[in-house]
């Protein structure tokens, strides 16, 4: 089929032609779609029977051109291919944990999926201070299994090059490099800041010290292939409900650093925590609720580091340091020395590289709805102070982490 841009109208007809997709309902005359795309890339529709709520579908689809600046930025469609093996490599390497899909059309970038009618995305639940009470074993069980598979550690090196092939993503990551580790400390036309905070944004595009930090994470973010990263995965990009957890948006992904993803769901956490100084004025009600968020990034962390460890340990059949590597006297001790240095730089990179998500957040582009909701001026610009002073010392400090206790006292520290 050649390419169109779909509407709520056109929609329903793609989907209710195409015998794949209209099996899902039975009774195509009731379906109707609207359009719910609220990101800065895609059209997103839902397809849903009016006589049998329960029957809906998601349809996603690749414009030319970057959503958030308009058609004067072009933008390649490939992006849907990318989230389409994504996702479906996602179901075979941690079932469950991203929405199934159920058909895919190259030609007309557009995927159809699993409508998650009983989850919500969970930024704005967060907000509102709802807990998700297995959202870290979830996230966590993700996270191991799929940069453990995709890695070095696990694969063949031609198995894993082979399928980094099919991730060569070159127009998002340059979205990436430029948007989350150049342009918000540099001056950039695309930056946007919150007035208030101009003597906190000069004072970081002057940093020395910062910058040569940013850029040496720049330079991981751009070389370091570990493993098969989402590359966009933040609150909005998660949809939860207290009992189950899918994640969402691949588009980005590439194979880089493990730290990445990570770090991004950590720096988002970090400035939920922070936006409760203006969101909530009782404070045993912001305490409570910025405990729970300490803790659920404490057991992320602590869970997916035992998970990748047990993983590793269990199948060590990739290249890197293969089984034979430790057949010696004290190889044993030498593997278990290697695997806690190995992650806890994974640590590192987790609070160094997610800095750089919540700081260019304070000073670039597009910012969070936690913090872009706060109308009050003076309130929102004490909330980005304090993203900008933890991000910071993120930035500056991580090499030295040893737990992740280092970077959560930063947090509690910078209030």
């Amino acid at each position: 089929m050649e390419y169109q841009i779909l509407d709520t109208t056109t929609v329903v007809a793609y989907v209710l032609n195409n015998a794949e997709t209209a099996s899902h309902f039975r009774d195509p005359l009731s379906v109707k779609a609207r359009e719910i795309g609220d990101g800065n890339l895609n059209l997103v529709f839902i397809l849903q029977s009016e006589t049998f709520p329960q029957e809906a579908l998601i349809v996603k689809q690749a414009v030319p051109y970057l959503r958030v600046v308009g058609e004067s930025w072009p933008l390649s469609r490939e992006r849907m291919r990318f989230e389409a093996q994504a996702l479906m490599l996602y179901e075979q390497l941690a079932p469950g944990l991203a929405p199934k899909v159920f058909a895919y059309e190259e030609a007309m970038s557009i995927v159809v999926m699993e409508y998650l009618i009983e989850h919500q995305v969970m930024r704005q639940p967060l907000v509102a201070r709802q807990k998700f009470p297995l959202f870290a074993e979830h996230l966590s069980t993700f996270l191991a299994n799929v940069l453990f598979k995709t890695s070095d550690l696990y694969l063949t090196g031609l198995a894993k090059k082979d399928l980094q092939s099919r991730f060569i993503n070159p127009h998002l990551c340059k979205i990436q490099e430029d948007f989350v580790f150049s342009n918000p400390y540099m001056e950039s036309p695309e930056n946007k800041h919150n007035p208030l905070i101009t003597d906190e944004v000069s004072a970081v595009r002057q940093n020395v010290e910062l910058k040569l930090a940013i850029a040496n994470l720049k330079e991981k973010f751009m070389t370091q292939g570990q493993a098969l990263i989402h590359s966009d995965l933040h609150t909005g990009s998660i949809m939860v409900n207290p009992a189950d957890t899918r994640i969402i948006d691949p588009e980005f992904s590439f194979f880089g650093p493990m730290g990445y993803d990570i770090g991004a769901v950590m720096s988002n956490l970090m400035m939920n925590y922070m936006s409760h100084f203006a969101h909530t004025a009782d404070a045993e009600q912001r305490e409570a609720h910025q405990g729970y968020l300490l803790d659920t990034m404490r057991s992320l962390w602590n869970l997916f580091a035992f998970k990748f460890d047990a993983l590793w340990v269990r199948a060590n059949t990739g290249e890197l340091v293969p089984e034979l590597y430790w057949q010696f006297e004290g190889g044993e001790q030498a593997f278990a020395r290697y695997r806690e240095r190995y992650i806890r730089q994974i640590l590192r990179d987790t609070f160094g590289l997610g800095a750089c998500e919540s700081l260019r957040r304070m000073m670039g582009l597009v910012t969070v709805w936690d913090v872009g909701s706060i109308e009050n001026a003076e309130a929102r610009a004490s909330v980005e102070r304090r993203i900008i002073r933890v991000s910071t010392r993120w930035i500056l400090e991580h090499e030295s982490f040893m737990s992740v206790e280092d970077a959560l006292r930063i947090v509690t520290e910078e209030v």
